[in-house]
């Protein structure tokens, strides 16, 4: 594989990131690229090392073991928990927006009085 789709954005991601969107456990993620059968490179995030893999090749490897139905499944349940985790994001944060409208109306209440 070349080094653009080592080098183009979202072309790779970390081996827990590649488990976590495609279901797979970090062992069969390892035992493949042992295998040969998914390219890898280590690299170091605050001294932890992890694995960064690439995208199609891992994509590609979860529908070889799980079929295609199960990873577009797996898909989905990734990008709903993805869209909830920002949906409730912002749920707090118009929260907070909304207190602080409060109380800016009170202080201005006051000023006026």
């Amino acid at each position: 594989m070349s080094d653009s789709q080592w080098t183009k954005q979202g072309g790779t991601f970390s081996h827990k990131n590649a488990c976590k969107e495609f279901g797979l456990t970090e062992d069969e993620i390892i035992d493949a690229m042992k295998a040969g059968k998914l390219q890898y490179r280590q690299n170091y995030a605050h001294g932890n090392p992890y694995f960064r893999v690439l995208r199609k090749e891992v994509e590609a490897f979860a529908k070889e073991l799980h079929g295609n139905k199960a990873v577009e499944e797996q898909e989905i349940k990734f990008k709903l928990k993805k869209i909830n985790r920002e949906i409730n994001s912002l749920k707090r944060k118009l929260s907070c927006l909304e207190k602080q409208k409060v109380e800016l109306l009170e202080i201005q209440k006051h000023i006026k009085a």
